[in-house]
């Protein structure tokens, strides 16, 4: 197999996935969250669950179940829903933060909360694995980009750069925005990031519904 043949392919898939993951949308807003209010550790849980999650909307481009949801609009319209709805129950708990307790005790990073490694994750994966629009835009990519005539192996090899670019580039962001000059700046003032936050996921939500 002459893997040289495939180049094209890949600098096309990337150059997009590129663009694609850096603009905002739900799991930049929940990696951010996640940031100010767990940590550097927690959100870089949160950040490979979003990664691994692209795993999910690949298999759907390779297996044309993807194409269900482009075809269907009643399917379609059911799964929107659905993502708004987790969408929204995160948002909830996001309004509801309040403002820390000084007076309670706090780690050397100033996290006075937590939450579980495997919470963490499922929220990266849920937040990224129920929106419609990523499964549509990877079954766009691999049906624009990718030739009929490219080998599932060369495809799976796409997907799982794309899971990894992405699990990689959540983690950089969960790293800038989780170190001690950020957390210090914005730790008085968390409660209204996660409120903030929470907003906009509300927004994400409406969108993804009225679109």
């Amino acid at each position: 197999m002459e893997l040289s043949l495939y180049w094209g392919e890949f600098l096309t898939i990337a150059g997009v996935h590129l663009l694609a993951v850096a603009s905002p949308g739900p799991d930049f807003a929940i990696v951010l969250k996640h940031s100010i209010t767990y940590g550097r550790r927690i959100a870089m849980i949160t950040s490979v669950g979003v990664g691994a999650a692209i795993l999910l909307h690949v298999t759907y481009s390779l297996l044309g179940i993807g194409l269900l949801l482009k075809t269907n609009p009643l399917v379609y319209t059911i799964f929107s829903y659905l993502a708004a709805a987790y969408l929204v129950y995160i948002a909830i708990g996001a309004l509801k933060s309040k403002a820390p307790d000084t007076t309670a005790p706090v780690s050397t990073n100033g996290i006075q909360i937590s939450i579980s490694d495997k919470k963490a994750f499922a929220v990266g994966f849920l937040t990224n694995g129920l929106n419609p629009k990523a499964t549509l835009f990877f079954l766009s990519v691999f049906a624009v980009a990718v030739s009929a005539e490219t080998p599932s192996s060369i495809k799976l090899v796409y997907g799982l750069y794309l899971a990894v670019a992405t699990g990689v580039w959540f983690c950089f962001l969960s790293y800038l925005l989780s170190t001690r000059k950020v957390r210090a700046f914005i730790r008085q003032y968390s409660h209204w990031f996660d409120r903030v936050m929470g907003g906009v996921l509300l927004l994400l939500a409406a969108k993804l519904v009225m679109t």
